[in-house]
């Protein structure tokens, strides 16, 4: 048998890559829902025939779904029945391999010369799926029937025709039902794009190039990590991070992360974790393992994705954790909120051990707000999501970008003039939330402020968004980053909700405003090493004030030149030592 040449295989490897690629990109150009075709909440990848494990993802997904599409592949293949070409199943039950229910999975066997070859799915964020608020984030459900619909696997096509009846039992669970049909059939159609294109590359490069490329690139992605994790010094190494609450009960949840580096494999134990809570912020096992993947991937950015990047890492079930959610427990902020926790967790372990790669905590909040009502003009009801940014943590080499996307993803913000377009809203500001980013040597970056007026009608808003307690963790010495913060001004009352970044059925009406501002980024070693050169620019560019960059950087600005003091400078910064 001809061995395979590196050409051949990097080849393949990026033909892989592409067909995952023109899925996403398909999905994008085709969903009716602004949250998957603006925001890019979604995910398309290839998986084993057999086990399911990741072949290929694009290269435009999610990274938190590398993982979580890789059980709920597995899922549906332990339930499979009869499996025809042109099938296609529908899974969301988080308890078998998913996140929250709003993330609806399709899942299309792959034929090849009529053998069953391997497994295309795709993930999207569907803005509604039934339950107590419109867009599914329950703030404060106790159980998962509270948060909506949820589906086992089943054929939602059969041989490439749609099952009305399946499609109207769903169709008759959730809000906004008439708007569902064009992302469903976009979802569908990735996976026909995938199925088009994957067939090409195999008769390009032929089956057994392909299978054995495929087979190698998964011995060599569990190599890269390994050789990478062998740079690691041996140890044991601790680290926290905290949900602000559950939702109901206000007490932080605690995430207790112990990481043991031995040779090159790392040994990941959570077994200190907080009990399983009350309200929705539990966390499936497959988001758990799913977001201690995707922090390596931050970590490790080089080395490809496949089921052999997560091979030398060994994950114990968190189990009496609520970090291993069983049914019944809520579970709606599991992907968008805990799982950058968990990856805050780690990150915060090895930081002090290889500072070269990590930073500090990065905002870490996917900031979910839903909106949900009836608009008189134009006579239907809507549900508005958006997801904001906020500050990356600083690192060695610079400060933190500002208004970035979440830990777990590359969705952003839908662009204001399309929900302004959609729905009855106005944003009256979008800026940066000045002053969030944590002083360090270099900077958090910054969150940023929203603030959205109901135009007419009435509406419900819920959230579930975190770090409103706890600002990002700084890292060697530096500053937390700023915290997030809720306003709702309704019929001229102010309302900050009880447990600060979580609430819901809160009734809005026209001219009532909800108004956001997310966290910044953590800062990275001692702020008073930061030159106060730069602390003098942050401040005449209104990033901080001068009284916040006395206290938090030790710099003094002279008030009339509006540049650094260093006489007072040196004193505060020698008396502080």
């Amino acid at each position: 048998m001809k061995e395979l040449d590196p050409i051949t295989l990097s080849v393949i490897q990026n033909g892989l890559i592409q067909v995952c690629n023109e899925m996403d990109l398909a999905f994008v150009r085709a969903a009716f829902s602004p949250v998957i075709s603006e925001a890019l909440d979604r995910s398309d990848g290839i998986y084993a025939a057999d086990t399911g494990e990741l072949i290929a993802q694009g290269e435009l997904g999610l990274p938190i779904f590398v993982g979580t599409m890789q059980f709920s592949t597995q899922a549906v293949i332990e339930r499979a029945k009869e499996v025809r070409p042109g099938d296609i199943y529908i899974v969301n039950d988080p308890y078998l391999g998913g996140t929250h229910l709003m993330d609806v999975k399709f899942v299309r066997p792959f034929f090849y010369k009529g053998k069953l070859w391997a497994w295309l799915a795709n993930t999207g964020h569907w803005p509604d799926l039934g339950g107590a608020v419109p867009g599914g984030f329950s703030a404060n459900a106790t159980e998962v029937e509270q948060e909506g619909l949820r589906l086992p696997p089943v054929k939602l096509f059969k041989e490439g025709t749609l099952d009305e009846e399946i499609l109207s039992i769903i169709l008759s669970n959730i809000r906004i039902a008439d708007q569902r049909i064009g992302d469903i059939k976009a979802q569908a159609a990735a996976l026909s794009i995938g199925d088009q294109r994957l067939t090409e590359l195999l008769d390009r490069y032929g089956e057994d190039v392909v299978t054995r490329s495929i087979r190698e690139l998964k011995v060599r992605a569990s190599e890269q990590m390994q050789a990478k994790i062998a740079d690691i010094p041996d140890g044991c190494y601790h680290g926290v991070a905290y949900v602000d609450s559950d939702g109901v009960v206000d007490e932080p949840l605690k995430i207790d992360m112990k990481v043991t580096s031995k040779g090159n494999r790392l040994h990941f134990d959570m077994s200190g974790s907080s009990a399983p809570c009350m309200g929705p912020m539990n966390s499936v096992l497959a988001t758990t393992k799913s977001s201690i993947y995707l922090a390596m991937k931050h970590i490790f950015p080089d080395i490809p994705i496949n089921a052999g990047t997560f091979e030398p890492l060994d994950i114990d079930d968190p189990e009496g954790t609520f970090l291993y959610a069983r049914y019944p427990r809520p579970v709606s902020g599991c992907a968008a909120e805990v799982s950058q926790r968990i990856a805050e967790a780690v990150f915060n372990a090895l930081v002090d051990v290889i500072p070269d790669l990590l930073f500090a905590a990065p905002a870490g909040t996917s900031g979910n707000l839903a909106v949900g009502g009836y608009d008189p003009e134009r006579e239907k009801a809507y549900v508005m999501y958006v997801i904001s940014g906020g500050g990356y943590g600083g690192y060695r080499e610079g400060d933190g970008l500002s208004n970035g996307c979440s830990t777990i993803g590359i969705s952003k913000t839908t662009p204001i003039e399309v929900m302004e377009q959609y729905y009855p809203v106005l944003f009256e500001e979008y800026s940066l939330h000045e002053g969030s980013g944590g002083a360090g040597r270099q900077r958090g970056g910054f969150g940023v402020n929203y603030r959205i007026r109901l135009r007419r009608g009435e509406a419900r808003a819920s959230m579930v968004m975190d770090h409103g307690r706890f600002g990002p963790l700084g890292a060697l010495g530096g500053e937390d980053g700023g915290t997030n913060k809720v306003l709702v001004e309704a019929g001229g009352q102010a309302y900050v909700p009880p447990h600060l970044s979580k609430d819901q059925d809160i009734q809005i009406r026209a001219g009532d405003c909800i108004s956001v501002s997310t966290p910044g980024g953590g800062g990275f070693g001692d702020p008073f090493d930061r030159s106060p050169d730069l602390v003098a620019r942050d401040v005449r560019r209104g990033y901080y004030t001068a009284e916040q960059v006395r206290e938090r950087f030790g710099v003094v600005i002279d008030p009339g030149t509006g540049t650094v003091d260093e006489l007072e400078t040196y004193r505060l910064r020698t008396a502080a030592e």
